[in-house]
């Protein structure tokens, strides 16, 4: 949902809000795979866990969710790449103004169908 509500935006060349939604779709992805590990209506998954999932931090998501985004840039360089790009996002984007460039970097990083980060996540969800 947030993922075709920031194409919106780059269609409309709101490039910021484009910007700062791209990076959320992959945060609410993240947190799906985390998700995924508990039992229904078990999220977070215990007490310890909570103040680390609850935070926008892509990184640190990404690792408690056991992505295997590590392994993956480095057997695929150009997921590597597209894991940079992606992985510097924080919550703070949305103050702070974007121009079309970075909007369309992230995006692409996000849903390049062959190395694409979107796509790395999803196996996981």
């Amino acid at each position: 949902m947030r993922l075709r509500d920031s194409e919106a935006l780059l269609r409309a060349k709101r490039y910021s809000g484009a910007y700062y939604l791209a990076g959320y779709a992959v945060e609410c992805a993240l947190k799906a795979c985390i998700s995924k590990q508990t039992k229904r209506y078990a999220f977070p998954p215990d007490r310890d866990l909570a103040g680390k999932i609850y935070t926008h931090n892509i990184q640190q998501i990404a690792e408690i969710a056991k992505s295997p985004v590590d392994q993956e840039s480095q057997a695929d360089p150009q997921f590597g790449i597209y894991w940079a790009v992606v992985k510097d996002w924080n919550e703070r984007s949305r103050y702070e103004k974007q121009g079309r460039t970075k909007a369309k970097e992230i995006h692409t990083a996000i849903t390049e169908p062959q190395h694409g980060v979107l796509q790395c996540i999803e196996r996981y969800w």
